[in-house]
């Protein structure tokens, strides 16, 4: 008899049916991938954007690997848009958003975008996708020449579409999924850079930012990576760049590091040390009673500023919880899953579609005060599916081989 209990392998791989259900809904016969409302039906008021069509190709591309039947042409659908409607012929890279019609929206060049299309290259070219390796190649030869900052030890965050002009910003999101896709980016080619390079963000942003901030990550940096705290302080709620502490991202952070010490032969100790101190912080900010969900960020208090429950978060504190459960063996790791995993049952799955709602209001109704519809299903396939996986090499390595 299978296990049916929220979070259980059993569980975990039936969720994961439904969702990829669901996800077919974005493919766009015309090319890439389409943000869906909460219905699943496309929203013709959001044009194409980079983020969701690498996420995706990402997840079909795992999808395939773990034995999905129709996947592989769904991941080189999404391998074809990165190559063509998102590519700049002319001056290379991605453009972050383009039109129905395959007209660039916003031309300027940004980190995270171009993050998620090297994690879709290289998890694509470990499926064995059509084009991947040469989306991979060029992906590699952008990030490495174009957003990586040497003397700084971690990415620029925009240029402009001729990459002259680089902006003043920067920030720690871009280069946390940097560091993701980094990691994937080294275990398949084999290449040591990508993780030198991962743990030398690693060791700046939270080494010395957030340990210097009561493992509270700084988010938003000048050009000379001082941290600007007070940024966006009049738009609390931004999707990307909200003013405040963001404890999903800790949660995110911790479970990188964990992943990325175990990829190395030798360690540095501080790395499980600090993913322990970021996770610890962000639940004491997060789960002061016992009302479900967690706040999307605090101030530097650990104040819950905007109250909003996201599905992203609930999902990277839950992976935070299995890797850290996984590298240590401590009870209180699965004990946090365990409560997580039944909230994100109870609240956060859309028994009418499959999907998980990607925003709730504290009283744990549907809100659309930051995101609406269900734009992609990146974050919830992580969580259904890397922890079944070891922690070291990268899912695109491990997922459907046998352990």
């Amino acid at each position: 008899m299978s296990d049916d209990t929220p979070g259980s392998p059993a569980w975990r791989a039936a969720s994961r049916n439904d969702l990829l259900a669901f996800a077919r809904r974005s493919v766009r016969p015309e090319g890439g991938f389409i943000w869906l409302d909460d219905t699943g039906q496309p929203d013709r008021d959001k044009g194409l954007e980079l983020w969701i069509n690498a996420r995706m190709t990402y997840v079909f591309s795992l999808a395939h690997l773990a034995g999905e039947s129709d996947a592989l042409p769904l991941a080189e659908h999404g391998v074809a848009a990165l190559s063509t409607l998102f590519h700049d012929d002319t001056f290379g890279g991605w453009y972050d958003e383009i039109g129905f019609d395959g007209t660039p929206v916003d031309t300027a060049k940004r980190c995270y975008g171009h993050a998620f299309v090297l994690l879709a290259a290289a998890t694509a070219a470990a499926a064995g996708a059509e084009g991947a390796q040469a989306l991979l190649a060029e992906a590699g030869e952008v990030h490495a020449h174009r957003f990586w900052e040497p003397t700084a030890g971690r990415c620029l965050e925009q240029l402009s579409e001729d990459w002259s002009v680089a902006d003043a910003y920067r920030g720690a999101n871009s280069n946390m999924h940097t560091v993701e896709a980094y990691l994937v980016a080294g275990d398949v080619t084999g290449d040591p850079q990508w993780h030198d390079r991962a743990l030398a963000i690693c060791e700046r942003i939270i080494g010395i930012h957030a340990r210097s901030h009561e493992w509270r990550i700084p988010e938003h940096y000048d050009e000379d990576w001082t941290p600007v705290p007070e940024f966006n302080h009049e738009i609390v709620a931004d999707p990307f760049r909200p003013y405040g502490a963001t404890p999903g991202h800790a949660f995110e952070w911790s479970r990188l590091l964990v992943q990325l010490a175990a990829a190395m032969a030798d360690p540095k100790p501080w790395m499980i040390e600090a993913a322990e101190a970021l996770f610890a912080q962000a639940v004491q900010d997060t789960t002061e009673d016992d009302t479900p969900g967690l706040a999307y960020t605090t101030n530097w208090h650990g104040e819950p500023v905007v109250r909003e429950r996201f599905h992203w978060v609930i999902a990277e504190a839950v992976l935070a919880a299995e890797a850290l459960h996984a590298s240590s063996g401590k009870a209180l790791y699965a004990g946090l899953a365990s409560r997580w995993w039944s909230e994100i049952d109870d609240y956060f799955v859309d028994p009418a579609t499959g999907s998980w709602h990607h925003e709730l209001a504290p009283s744990m109704a549907v809100s659309a005060r930051t995101w609406r519809g269900k734009p992609d299903a990146y974050h919830a396939f992580n969580a259904l599916t890397l922890p079944d996986l070891p922690l070291a090499p990268s899912a695109a390595l491990t997922i459907g081989r046998e352990q």
